[in-house]
This record gives structure tokens, sequence and C-alpha cells, in this order.
């Protein structure tokens, strides 16, 4: 019988798979010589440490951002107390702004007429200067010749005050013991005057500082004014042409917007002078023209509340003199306020200044929360411009029929109805 041939090893060259025989040897010896599992064991913890410190190295962004942010914070600190140490200066410069552009129509028309811009502005800013000045001289001088009147006949106005008080309300109070009162040296009345001293140095330290910031104001103004052709040369000159036409046409709507505003403001309180002085002339209230001029003025440049804080001077004028005439006073100062804020300023203002009642009312709100009574003033021209920039953004398109789109009902003997152009 054939037997198939059994295939035989081949001979040994000292290489298998790639490992030579010497290196069988050493790795053999190497596992005779170590203990049982160490060498797993150490490979296993060599791999577990590698991957534990690349886990605790920080990523190489970490440090700057961290450098950043406290960078940062401090940096906001310090914006944060240099902003309200120079707070003041920057309610300076706003005011001066504001006044500036007021200023500048009329500082254009005298530079026409060939006077030279730096006088122009000086004169016109005297001019204010001097109104103003005129005004206060004449209600400061009415105001202490009240108090003074009232001081030396006091006890004749405490006695008809009190038998007025005695015969409307049907009460029994004495006017000897309220006089006795009044001029008891120990007294309350007598305490609260002699406190009232200190006050008045504060008060008059409060006017000295007023006066300096006025001065400030008008300083900046004119600068900005006679300068001004010269700065928005400065400006235009770091933009392209067709930022340059943005710019001075953005310039000239603010311009346009504070007259706008300046001569709204003016119209009303005319209005309201005029209106006041009538009432004032006819119940004989002592100087009429000067407290219809302190209302009407007060009332327009302090929105909201101005009318009323304007009416405290002639209530208490008028009360010196007749009880019922401070009554009489009091009820036409609301009646006048409620006219005016729902007939005569929506139209004014609208006609002058092109701005919505309501944003005419927010934005005076949230200026008097920001700035107080300057914020108050100067918010209403601010809003005006805002909303002329915000309407001049974008594409206007016709709008669609609705009942939802139409301003005003029909009405009998019209075609159609009203609408408004978009």
């Amino acid at each position: 019988m054939h037997r198939p041939a059994v295939p035989q090893p081949a001979p040994s060259t000292g290489y298998v798979r790639g490992v030579t025989s010497d290196d069988r040897r050493g790795d053999d010896a190497d596992r005779r010589a170590a203990p049982t599992g160490a060498t797993d064991i150490g490979a296993g913890t060599g791999v577990e440490s590698g991957v534990q410190e690349a886990e605790r190295r920080f990523p190489r962004w970490v440090i700057p951002a961290i450098g950043v942010f406290w960078v940062g914070f401090l940096l906001t600190f310090v914006a944060r107390d240099v902003f309200g140490r120079l707070s003041g200066l920057f309610v300076l410069l706003l005011v001066s702004v504001f006044l500036s552009l007021a200023i500048e129509p009329g500082v254009e028309k005298l530079s026409r007429h060939g006077v030279r811009r730096s006088l122009a502005t000086f004169v016109i800013l005297l001019s204010v200067l001097g109104a103003s000045l005129l005004l206060l001289v004449v209600i400061g001088t009415l105001v202490a010749g009240q108090i003074a009147d009232l001081l030396s006949e006091s006890e004749t106005y405490i006695t008809d005050s009190i038998d007025w008080v005695n015969s409307t309300f049907g009460t029994q109070i004495d006017p000897e013991a309220v006089v006795n009162e009044v001029n008891d040296p120990n007294g309350r009345v007598q305490e609260f005057i002699q406190a009232q001293g200190d006050e008045a140095v504060r008060l008059s330290v409060a006017v000295v500082g007023v006066v300096f910031q006025l001065l400030s104001v008008l300083l900046f103004t004119y600068y900005l004014v006679a300068d001004g052709p010269r700065l928005r040369r400065a400006v235009c000159s770091l933009l392209r042409p067709s930022r340059q036409e943005q710019v001075l046409r953005a310039w000239e709507m603010a311009i346009t917007k504070t007259g706008g505003y300046l001569y709204s403001r003016a119209l009303l309180a005319l209005l309201s002078a005029v209106s006041h002085w009538v009432l004032f002339q006819s119940i004989g209230t002592p100087a009429p023209v000067a407290l219809a001029l302190w209302v009407g003025l007060v009332s327009q440049f302090l929105p909201v509340v101005g009318t009323y804080l304007a009416g405290i001077l002639p209530v208490l004028v008028t009360l010196i003199e007749s009880p019922v005439s401070a009554v009489i006073v009091v009820i036409f100062i609301v009646l006048y306020q409620q006219v005016e804020n729902y007939i005569l300023a929506p139209r004014i203002t609208a006609r002058t200044m092109e701005l919505h009642p309501a944003v005419a009312f927010g934005a005076a709100l949230a200026g008097a929360s920001l700035l107080g009574a300057v914020g108050a003033i100067l918010a209403l021209p601010a809003a005006a411009m805002v909303q002329a920039l915000a309407t001049g953004w974008g594409q206007r398109y016709d709008v669609i029929e609705s009942p939802l789109t139409v301003h005003d009902p029909m009405r009998p003997g019209r075609s159609a109805p009203d609408r408004d152009e978009s």
C-alpha cells in the first residue's frame, strides 16, 4: 500500500513572523524573571497615568481668557467711577449741544446778512441770557415784595384769613390766639423761621453753583456754534462722501427738530401766559404780567408737571389777597392744563415737531427718570429726531385697503374715507 508523504517542517532560519530567535529567548527570559502578571499591570498603569495627566492639563485658551475677564472687570469699575465723577460735565455738554442746535438757525440768518459768525453767536446768546435774567429779576422782585408785605401785615392777613374760615366752614377759631402763637419767640412758628437760617446759606451756595454751571453751558455753546462749520468739516473729513451726506442730513434734521421744539414750546407758553394774564387781571392778582409769564414759561419747559409747579407762586400770592381768588386760580390752572393736554398741545406739537402725543409723553417721563428736569426738557427734541431718522430707514410700500387702515370712518357728505398716505 502506498502511503501519502507527510510534509516535513522547514529548516529553522531564525525568523518567525518577523521575530528573531534571539528576541524570543530574551522575552522568555524576561517572563521567567518577572512575577506573574507584572507585565500587564505595568503596561496598563503607564497608559492610564498618561491619560490622567493629559486630562489635568488646561487648554491653551483658559489662562488668556481668565486674564481678559479680570482686566475687563477692573476696567468696568474704573469706567463706572470716571463716569460718576464726570456725569455733571456730560450733562452740561448735552445742554450745550441742545442750545447750539436751537440757536443755529438764527446765527445762520445773521451770517447771511454779513455778520461774522462769532459776533452773531455772541449777540444771540447775550439776548437769551438777558431775557432770562430780566424774567428772574421781575419774578424775584415780586416774590421779595410779597414776602415783605406778608411779614409787615402778618396780623391783618391772619385775622382776615381766620374770619373767612370761620364764616365759611362754621368754625370757632380765635384769631388773637393764632396771632399770639405766631409772634411768640419760643413758639413753633418762630423756631421754624430761625431754623431756616442754615438753609438760606445752603441755598446761596447752590445759587452760586447754578450760576457757574450756566456760564459753563454758555461757553460750550458759544464754541459749538461759532466753530460749527469747522467742526462739521472735521467730522466729515473722516467719512466717505456717501456717509458725509447722511451725517449732514442728520445734523440738519437735528437743527430743524430742535427749532421746532422751541417754536412749539414758545407758542404754548404764549397761549398759557395770555390766558393766565386775563384771569389774574380780572380777579385783581398783584403783578399779573409777571405771574402770567412765569406760569407760561415754567409750565412749557417742564413738561407734564410744569403747570402745577408754576401755579404754586400765583396761588400763594393770590391767597394773601383773597382766599376765594386763590381757589379760583387753582380751578383755572387745573382746567387749563386739561385743555392744553388734549386740545392745544397735540395739535401744535404734531405740526411743529411731527411727534405723536403718546411718544412725547413717554419721552418726557423717560428723560425725567434719567436726568431729572434737564432730561425732561431735552427728551422731546431727541425723540423727534429719533422718530424722523427711524421713518427714513427702509423701503416704503403702498398700504392695502382695509378697515384697520382707515384713519376716520365714512362721514355723511364725504365720498371716501380719509386715509394716511404712506
